[in-house]
């Protein structure tokens, strides 16, 4: 189906009746990029099992084979199975030796790979030009390409300054050092930073100056980077945070990527919109992501939540409860969700510690309230969040923005009411490809 514009749109069916599934969410896209970069940067063959394929990790894949890394399907056999499944993907690693430039690298959308790869390639030498499409260059980039420079690269602008288009011009070698870096805008400049460091040749400190959003992710990149033999220590200073890495070489190894929490969010959190129970096969209560924690915002509002080590399972509650107050700086990923679950609670929601998120594929929160109002629902922008009262929405076609989360969040209104309309629904692919076959599939556990 299409708009009068012509852009497609996809209508969501309510659901009757409390939900009884059990849901398989792709890998984590945040795992795959990490592991991804860990093992194109190692030397000999890795394995990563579970890898998400979908745009953010088909662009970060590109780059790297761009960049000299083999990447291709793998099947593997589980023990005690008797066949085989394309369940992930072997990597031949360059051992550090980039191709030289000059290449071009095409992100697409993904501030993650673009993140990550400015310091990969300040690794290499030659030129290598990073862009990508439209929303991607309205991201901002200027801290890690001011690491970079002040690391010995060079940075040319083929744009505004501190976004993409960018040629970074890479010495043949980098010394390392001390970096201070701010941390208020993303956590992805200092994992970016750290999953170069093995390879400089005096390691690298990396001091964040400011608050550190999204500390989880930073956590989650030095896992994956221990996981590949790097060593990383971390100290406080007085809540300042120094992540120093030792120089090094990742080793290939056998990797496996967890199911993606921040997918798996839409699916819990459906629980509690509709009533009935949902659990998120090989998402446990040890997860390194962050996102895994949104099983316990849920609960505060009510809902049963029960986690073993394979597994998280949430029933909805008779009745939902707004959360006068609630800082979701370590899990930004989820303010959009939590948005829409807020709707059908009994009490106004704040969600606030996310100013940082209207730099992201969209301005989140502006677009967040925006579509809410659209739906007849009383939100109102913060200058660092939002603020939901609970309503009824009224039928209403909802924008995306070219942004996956929007699009995955809001379809959760459907599930109660009828008449939401999704614009765009393509924009999953980021990360999430077969999210509606998912989503349709609550209907027939």
């Amino acid at each position: 189906m299409s708009s009068p514009s012509g852009a497609a749109v996809r209508a969501v069916e309510p659901i009757e009746g409390p939900l009884d599934a059990t849901v398989s969410v792709p890998g984590s896209k945040s795992l795959t990029n990490r592991a991804l970069v860990c093992a194109a940067l190692a030397e000999g063959v890795s394995a990563i099992e579970g890898a998400l394929v979908a745009d953010d990790t088909e662009a970060m894949a590109s780059a790297l084979r761009a960049l000299g890394a083999g990447i291709a399907p793998a099947p593997y056999r589980r023990q005690g199975e008797g066949a085989t499944a394309p369940a992930g993907l072997a990597v031949t690693g360059t051992g550090g030796d980039l191709a030289p430039g000059p290449l071009d690298l095409d992100l697409r959308l993904s501030g993650t790979s673009s993140r990550f790869l400015l310091p990969v390639v300040a690794l290499g030498r030659g030129r290598y030009r990073l862009d990508g499409r439209p929303p991607l260059r309205a991201r901002p980039m200027g801290p890690v390409l001011a690491a970079i420079e002040a690391l010995g690269a060079r940075v040319e602008a083929h744009g505004p300054a501190g976004h993409l288009p960018v040629t970074v011009v890479a010495p043949g070698h980098l010394i390392g050092g001390q970096l201070d870096v701010p941390g208020d805008t993303s956590s992805q400049y200092v994992s970016g930073l750290l999953l170069a460091a093995p390879y400089l040749r005096e390691g690298l400190g990396v001091r964040v100056t400011t608050r550190l959003v999204g500390r989880p992710f930073v956590e989650m990149t030095v896992a994956a980077m221990a996981a590949f033999g790097a060593r990383v220590a971390a100290t406080d200073d007085a809540g300042h945070p120094t992540f120093t890495v030792d120089p090094g070489r990742y080793r290939a190894t056998a990797y496996r990527v967890e199911p993606d929490a921040s997918a798996a969010s839409y699916f819990l959190a459906a629980a509690a919109v509709c009533g009935g129970r949902v659990t998120i096969e090989g998402l446990g209560e040890g997860s390194l992501q962050g996102d895994a924690r949104f099983a316990d915002v849920l609960a505060a509002m009510g809902a049963t939540v029960e986690q073993s080590a394979g597994a998280t399972t949430v029933i909805g509650p008779p009745r939902l409860s707004g959360l006068g107050d609630v800082d979701l700086a370590a899990m930004p990923d989820m303010a959009q969700t939590l948005a829409a679950v807020a709707v059908f609670a009994d009490g106004p929601t704040r969600v606030r510690g996310i100013g940082f998120i209207r730099g992201h594929e969209t301005d989140r929160i502006a677009a967040t309230v925006r579509e809410l109002r659209r739906c007849a629902v009383d939100a109102r922008e913060e200058p660092d969040g939002f603020v939901v009262h609970p309503g009824i929405p009224q039928p209403a076609r909802i924008r995306t923005y070219d942004d996956h989360r929007m699009a995955m969040s809001f379809a959760l209104l459907g599930l109660r009411v009828p008449g939401i309309e999704i614009e765009d629904p393509d924009c999953v692919a980021k990360t999430f490809p077969a999210y509606w076959e998912t989503l349709a599939g609550l209907r027939t556990c």
